[in-house]
């Protein structure tokens, strides 16, 4: 099972997340584009780092709304968020370039993330978006019970999907996210996570009403956790590469 952590979202002189310590132990670098979050020195850093460790760098966009960092959803006419999203995949897309190397996954922030986990059209139209920037890219979404048919409803775009759970996050009834807002929504206690991810890995997640199936490719760790580097450090324990 792959790792693949959210980097890349610190801004001119604010600083934010580990970037450097938590590069190594990741597969995936998910890069902010500069709506939520980074500006175009962050995206060469990170891009730089990635190709250093070797790892696969993916573009991370989201709503452009720094003072909420990207988790506040906002009212956009559907049109002209996706033209959003797709500038921002060519603002990486063009640093990257610049550097010689190329994208390779794409996977939404946020509120945008959420967003479209619950609304079949968001996600269809994202996905038909990023496929119309580049159909080679893989278009990174939640592993939860609709996986089928999700994988279904995006198959016309012709990108490969790849599903994730998340490894510091806790699950609600419905096999989706808790909201952040939620006490013990964000996992940070190291023994916590490592059971939660040893069941992620045996293909189930416990939630408030039972377990439930989770059938994923990739671990997400959030990179804005305070104890990212130790959490991955953790689930590298379990989850080596290659395995």
């Amino acid at each position: 099972m792959l790792i693949n952590c959210d980097m890349g979202e610190s801004y001119g002189p604010w600083e934010k997340g580990a970037d450097e310590a938590v590069m190594p132990l990741i597969d995936w670098a998910n890069i902010a584009c500069g709506g939520h979050a980074g500006d175009p020195d962050t995206m060469a850093r990170t891009l730089s780092l990635a190709v250093e460790h070797g790892v696969q760098a993916g573009a991370h966009p989201g709503y452009p709304d720094r003072r909420n960092f990207g988790r506040l959803r906002l009212d956009w006419p559907l049109d002209s968020l996706v033209r959003e999203i797709q500038a921002q995949i060519g603002a990486l897309g063009a640093v990257a370039a610049a550097l010689g190397t190329r994208l390779h996954h794409v996977k939404p922030h946020g509120a945008l993330y959420l967003a479209m986990m619950n609304d079949d059209r968001l996600l269809m139209r994202l996905a038909e978006g990023v496929a119309a920037v580049d159909s080679s890219l893989i278009f990174v979404l939640q592993a939860t019970p609709d996986r089928e048919r999700h994988a279904a409803m995006l198959a016309h775009t012709g990108l490969l999907l790849a599903f994730e759970a998340f490894a510091d996050r806790a699950y609600a009834s419905d096999g989706r996210l808790q909201p952040r807002s939620m006490r013990g929504a964000v996992l940070s206690d190291h023994d916590a996570v490592a059971g939660h991810v040893a069941n992620l890995v045996g293909g189930f997640v416990e939630t408030p009403e039972g377990r439930l199936t989770v059938q994923a490719e990739t671990l997400c760790v959030h990179g804005d956790n305070p104890s990212a580097r130790e959490v991955l450090r953790r689930i590298r324990e379990l989850v080596p590469r290659g395995g």
